[in-house]
């Protein structure tokens, strides 16, 4: 039986760890044809020998390897943009180089994907885009999450601003939006903190379900999105947040 994404070429960033990791392997289970991007070029080497599934060192902060990227790959079906940093504090703690590198990589980053990709995209007559945002920022304020915030609800602006420029030319653009989610990144995150154990069971008491998100269960999502079940689906932030919104 044929994948959801059976015939679909499928780009995601962040791929080494984490929720890029788990989108890569769900869409390539899926039957896409995977290109699994990452500055961690020995993680990447990890997923060598997943059927459908590609690996290629990728700086997204660089425009000119996106460009060169583009030029090699041609036109993928889905776009999955994943790259981020979460920046812990409040603006009094955020230095103007904090600022910049989140908005480089958590904005910056999928504009520059999305500008080199969207041509062929459009040529052939669709795809579909999908932006990773947080519930953070616009949907609600988290405390110790400033530019973090800022930056997300930014990128649930340009999936709405996207979505509605190219509604009627066959490209649907929608953004995920988790909550916490258990990662290698937030275990790094919870490792900064004076008392990690203390600091894990606090993330975990934010979330109404008593638990925190698996990497695959966001996958999950993805796979939806980038599939034709999601078809007449566009400019959506997709909440995924075990009830911290309710």
């Amino acid at each position: 039986m044929a994948g959801r994404l059976a015939g679909k070429t499928a780009i995601v960033t962040a791929a080494a760890q984490g929720i890029g990791r788990a989108v890569a392997m769900a869409f390539a289970r899926e039957g896409a044809s995977v290109w699994a991007t990452d500055i961690n070029e020995a993680k990447l080497a990890e997923l060598a020998g997943i059927p459908g599934l590609r690996t290629r060192r990728l700086d997204v902060l660089n425009d000119a390897e996106i460009a060169a990227f583009a030029d090699e790959v041609g036109t993928p079906q889905i776009l999955f943009n994943c790259a981020g940093f979460v920046h812990h504090g409040t603006i009094l703690e955020c230095s103007d180089q904090d600022w910049d590198f989140s908005f480089n990589l958590n904005v910056r980053s999928a504009y520059v994907m999305i500008r080199n990709f969207l041509p062929g995209m459009l040529a052939a007559g669709g795809g579909s885009i999908i932006n990773v945002a947080s519930v953070a920022g616009s949907i609600k304020g988290i405390a110790n999450r400033f530019v973090y915030g800022t930056t997300k609800a930014a990128v649930i602006g340009m999936t709405k601003a996207l979505a509605m420029d190219h509604v009627r030319q066959g490209i649907r653009v929608n953004a995920i939006c988790p909550g916490t989610v258990d990662t290698p990144s937030l275990g790094d995150r919870i490792n900064a903190f004076a008392d990690p154990e203390q600091a894990r069971k606090d993330f975990i008491a934010r979330q109404p379900m008593g638990r925190l998100a698996t990497a695959e269960e966001i996958a999950g999502i993805a796979v939806y999105l980038g599939s034709d079940e999601s078809v007449f689906m566009t400019g959506q932030a997709v909440i995924v947040d075990g009830g911290i919104t309710i």
